[in-house]
């Protein structure tokens, strides 16, 4: 498990996705608190959560692809692994997907 080769908790950010909400993530998120982290998020809030931004980048990328079969969703895959690559490696994009909340506070 990732704590245990970390030596350190783990935190889950958790905006109100449907798939958020059902028991069985809450279940085990309250069977293991000793080293897991929940933080609640509104639902949509890319000022508090960094990969909205990349997630943001991505999909201007990929603006008005449509994968109309099997082989389309192959390259769509390579094309976001990618993409996804490209964007790890400017720095000042990543940078600018790191918000701050209204209290002033800088969430990286």
């Amino acid at each position: 498990m990732t704590h245990i080769q970390l030596d350190t908790p783990v935190v889950w950010c958790w905006d109100h996705l449907n798939v958020h909400l059902v028991k069985e993530p809450a279940d085990f998120a309250e069977e293991h608190q000793d080293w897991l982290q929940i933080f609640q998020m509104p639902s949509y809030a890319p000022g508090l959560n960094p990969a909205e931004g990349i997630w943001s980048l991505l999909k201007r990328h990929l603006a008005g692809f449509a994968a109309a079969d099997l082989t389309y969703l192959t390259y769509l895959t390579r094309v976001i692994k990618r993409r996804l690559k490209k964007i790890q490696y400017w720095p000042h994009l990543v940078d600018g997907c790191h918000g701050s909340c209204r209290c002033g506070c800088v969430v990286s």
